[in-house]
């Protein structure tokens, strides 16, 4: 077997039948930019909405001597072997490539399963065997959308981009699988300190990374550095990751970082990501709504300059993110402003590291729990009925 990729763009292509099986091979001819000609004398449903469409030309009668008269490719799909074989010798006699749906040991081409991420395209036969063809297919279909296949391009592109990625509140397995396929094409990864780091380890040696974390009170690169770096190397041809945790619109800057590329003219994709704000009081057994205790749940920063009378006052489950330091003057605002002392309050560190831990006490004691117990960043707060659910 020779494996060619043929384009067929503006090439007439014969296909001959009219059900599923025609239809699927019909229609990525029709992507790949093909004139197609179907000749049957019923279509299934897919390839009716091709002609009503005018995606591809019909003629509604069986197959005659002259339907291959201009094809540079044929596909026979009838379902009876007389008439595959008619079409078969017909294009043999012209010297036309001619794909079999009936008997792969008949024909002279094959069409392999086929994988498309991207612009990269994996063809996979098998032997002739098309069910173990389709799930090596699928499974290499996998490997590259999650990244687990080499997908860097080696050649510069001439017009670089940026991808905020979410990855989630921490635990690699727990990025999206956009956002780990974006990674593995990166060359360049801008990344915050509590974005999923262990994944860095997968990258290729000459991917630069570039660590602008955060920690309370020490900002080493200020957010207007951020964005000059995300814009200098997508202007020089690269493709930049800016790797953060939870989702880079809650509480993470993307917003801004999303202007600065665009008011550069710099193509910015948004890849949403897991919130810390659910998913690590998720990690300790509280569902930030449940019925009967919250119907909704408001996410907060945890820092100065709140509306404390407007939080005291909403129903539901506050969520409170880089409050920690605070913790104490969170607790006695909201209480001042109305909320009752014994409202349950969580302390969740370290969702899905490997010191997570949680910490409970009402409203009026839990600055005072997570002080004995040593909490410190990074952390979520958690307050309302939901969080006396937490695990022990």
């Amino acid at each position: 077997m020779y494996p060619l990729q043929l384009d067929v763009a503006g090439r007439r292509v014969v296909v001959i039948g009219g059900g599923p099986v025609a239809a699927r091979r019909a229609t990525p001819l029709v992507d790949a930019g093909a004139e197609v000609h179907l000749v049957a004398p019923y279509l299934c449903e897919p390839l009716a909405e091709l002609v009503a469409a005018g995606r591809v030309t019909w003629s509604p009668r069986d197959y005659a001597a002259g339907d291959l008269d201009g094809a540079w490719l044929v596909h026979t799909a009838t379902g009876d072997p007389s008439v595959d074989d008619a079409v078969a010798a017909d294009a043999d006699a012209q010297r036309t490539w001619c794909v079999r749906a009936d008997d792969a040991t008949r024909s002279a081409a094959w069409t392999p399963a086929v994988a498309r991420v991207g612009d990269v395209l994996v063809a996979v036969t098998a032997g002739g065997d098309p069910r173990r063809a389709v799930r090596l297919r699928n499974a290499v279909q996998t490997a590259l959308e999650t990244g687990e296949l080499p997908l860097r391009r080696t050649r510069p592109d001439e017009r670089g981009s940026v991808a905020l990625v979410g990855g989630g509140p921490g635990h690699p397995e727990l990025i999206t699988t956009r956002g780990r396929r974006l990674l593995a094409e990166a060359d360049v990864v801008v990344v915050d300190r509590l974005a999923p780091r262990a994944l860095l380890a997968e990258l290729d040696d000459d991917v630069e990374v570039i660590d602008v974390g955060k920690t309370p009170g020490h900002h080493p690169v200020p957010q207007h550095e951020i964005n000059r770096l995300l814009v200098e190397h997508a202007q020089a041809g690269k493709r930049v990751v800016r790797l953060k945790g939870g989702d880079p619109f809650v509480l993470g800057r993307g917003g801004e970082e999303a202007a600065a590329c665009r008011a550069a003219d710099v193509p910015v994709e948004v890849v949403p990501g897991v919130t810390s704000a659910i998913a690590v009081p998720g990690a300790a057994g509280i569902p930030v709504t449940h019925r009967g205790l919250a119907k909704q749940f408001t996410v907060v920063s945890g820092h100065e300059g709140l509306d404390w009378a407007n939080l005291a006052g909403t129903e539901g489950t506050l969520v409170f993110l880089m409050g920690v330091s605070l913790l104490a003057d969170t607790a006695a605002q909201l209480i001042a402003h109305g909320m009752a002392p014994d409202t349950p309050a969580a302390v969740v560190e370290d969702g899905f590291g490997p010191r997570q831990r949680v910490t409970t006490a009402p409203l009026d004691g839990i600055a005072a729990a997570a002080h004995e117990a040593g909490a410190k960043p990074p952390a979520v707060i958690v307050v309302g009925d939901v969080a006396a659910l937490a695990s022990a």
